[in-house]
């Protein structure tokens, strides 16, 4: 969940710092206070296009850090995970927009290009607005909706790796029909090949040994002259060694601490290091007495790494890669040498996982029918409640052509809506309003609340062209959804604003023809004049005070619906 934003220089904001609680958060204001600043700052952290007018004026950057708590199971973490950036279970993210500069982007302090911070945004926050729904219109994520509610992944997965076998297999087939057809040719130049790295009977990891034992003869005149001025150093000069030095301090402290018995603790420390430096002597001693400088083995080395670069040349790999090369020429060898057979084993491989596959596709179409069936009909029951009377919601499942298939089954999934009674049903984005789009959403996750993937959502105009009752409903609905998921939503309506568990207030001020915004948690007295001020305006009355305060209290004691 997000949990910590800061901004600087962002737009009319000077500097913003706020922290997020879990469950349901409502930000209020006055029109053009600026409420929607603390959603685009935050895509803006996420990957969205930087226009030149989000750094503020007379400034020559902005800045947007945000935090996120993640657990490890979580589709974020394992992003991270995957990408070497996961950190402690916490997610940061920093975006700086320059003046005629590239704007850089940061993951746990690490620099990273934008399409890695819109990957990793897509599965942290979920942004259901007037002008954007980030999962909700596409495809993928359409399909990826009804795949979690109908409880299909492990399902999806096991049909995933059946179907990359099945390419792999025929990706051998094709490969082996194509070069049967120059067969003779091919044969000869991959037993060519195939000999010619037997003869060189390269051993796993022997590149890195030869590299190492190449290092050490190519400098061995240095290391010797090295290790015999050191060894000097410690033990071998009678006169001057460190040794000698180190037994004459220790015989001096020796004497000393017959007067002052604190000096015996020195003493024990300089033994320690007299044994360490006769223990260092000695191992030198030993390295110099094994030291083989041998420049004919050091010729032959040569020619031995000379040899296997020129041949990891010939095959564009690295010479540690060239034992994995020799194995491919022998099973392509081996296919050719007798095509017919291979072949016809391949193809009775292939022909056992599309049997596997198909069997597994149909297990996973019949499910996501069903399942397609239920949540038409949940998510049509929701939308009634949330002002779209007459409405419909339906997932429309269209069969692959015959002789297609995807890793992901043998369908494709959209979902289609009418907002009116009558109304035909059509594709999300054709028929429904930015605020529409915004109460769909709503009605898809509230029912697919326990197997969402994306910890925080966002809802920018959900009440638009709601009210009265209706917006009490999408108040509850919202809290609902905070119970299992971060909720913000960006309100107009007291209705909806009373419900939050937590509320945040932007504003404008001014100073001079500086104009800024700030944004503020409420404490619950605050909210009572917020509340009064989104009921009755700019006058707020006595009455007006208490139901707000009426609003709050029922709110605050209404029983809370289970997620």
């Amino acid at each position: 969940m997000l949990t910590h934003l800061f901004i600087r220089n962002f737009t009319i904001v000077p500097t913003l710092e706020l922290a997020f609680e879990p469950g349901f958060t409502v930000l209020t204001g006055e029109t053009g206070a600026g409420k929607s600043i603390v959603i685009d700052a935050l895509t803006l952290a996420l990957g969205d296009r930087a226009e030149s007018g989000v750094i503020r004026d007379d400034c020559d950057r902005a800045e947007v850090t945000v935090s996120f708590a993640l657990s490890p199971d979580q589709d974020a973490a394992v992003w991270l995970d995957s990408h070497d950036l996961f950190d402690e279970q916490e997610c940061l993210v920093r975006r700086v927009v320059e003046i005629d500069k590239p704007s850089k982007g940061f993951i746990n302090g690490r620099p990273v290009p934008m399409q890695m911070l819109r990957e990793l945004g897509q599965l942290l926050v979920d942004v259901h607005g007037q002008h954007e729904h980030q999962s909700l219109l596409r495809r993928h994520g359409q399909r990826q909706i009804l795949d979690d509610y109908a409880g299909l992944g492990e399902t999806l997965r096991t049909l995933g790796q059946h179907y990359h076998a099945l390419k792999v297999l025929q990706d051998r087939a094709d490969t082996l029909r194509r070069q049967s057809t120059n067969r003779t040719a091919h044969v000869e130049l991959l037993r060519y090949q195939v000999r010619e790295l037997e003869a060189l009977d390269l051993n796993t990891d022997e590149v890195a040994r030869l590299e190492e034992e190449h290092a050490r003869l190519a400098n061995g005149a240095e290391l010797l002259a090295g290790a015999q001025d050191i060894a000097r150093a410690l033990y071998d000069d009678e006169d001057a060694s460190i040794s000698h030095l180190l037994a004459r301090a220790v015989s001096g402290l020796e004497q000393l601490a017959q007067y002052d018995p604190k000096l015996g603790e020195l003493t024990a420390l300089l033994n320690e290091a007299a044994i360490q430096v006769d223990e260092t002597a000695s191992q030198l001693h030993h390295y110099l007495d094994a030291l083989e400088l041998d420049p004919q083995r050091l010729q032959w080395i040569d020619q031995r790494l000379a040899s296997l670069h020129d041949l990891a040349r010939k095959h564009q790999v690295r010479p540690e890669a060239l034992p994995e090369v020799l194995n491919r020429l022998r099973t392509e060898l081996d296919d050719l040498e007798d095509v017919d057979l291979n072949l016809g084993k391949i193809e009775q491989d292939i022909s056992n996982e599309r049997e596997s596959y198909f069997r597994v596709a149909e297990t996973v179409s019949a499910k996501r029918r069903a399942a397609a069936r239920r949540l038409s009909k949940e998510v049509t029951a929701q939308m009634q409640h949330l002002g779209m009377a007459g409405g419909m919601f339906e997932v429309h499942i269209d069969s692959l052509p015959d002789d297609e298939t995807s890793t992901f089954g043998l369908e494709r999934v959209e979902f289609r809506v009418s907002t009116n009674a009558g109304q035909a049903l059509k594709t999300l984005s054709k028929v429904a309003s930015g605020g529409e789009l915004s109460r769909i959403s709503l009605a898809l996750q509230v029912v697919t609340a326990r197997v969402g993937r994306i910890p925080t959502l966002i809802f920018d105009e959900v009440d638009v062209g709601i009210g009265g009752r209706v917006a009490e409903i999408v108040g509850q609905q919202l809290r609902k959804l905070g119970q299992t998921r971060e909720v913000l939503c960006i309100t107009h309506l007291a209705q909806v604003a009373a419900l939050g568990d937590h509320h945040v207030l932007v504003s404008k001020s001014s100073q001079g023809a500086t104009t800024a915004t700030e944004v503020r948690a409420l404490s619950e007295e605050e909210r009572v004049s917020e509340i009064a001020r989104m009921i009755g305006g700019i006058e707020i009355s006595k009455q007006t005070l208490a139901h707000a305060h009426d609003m709050l209290a029922r709110a605050s004691n209404a029983e809370r619906v289970p997620a």
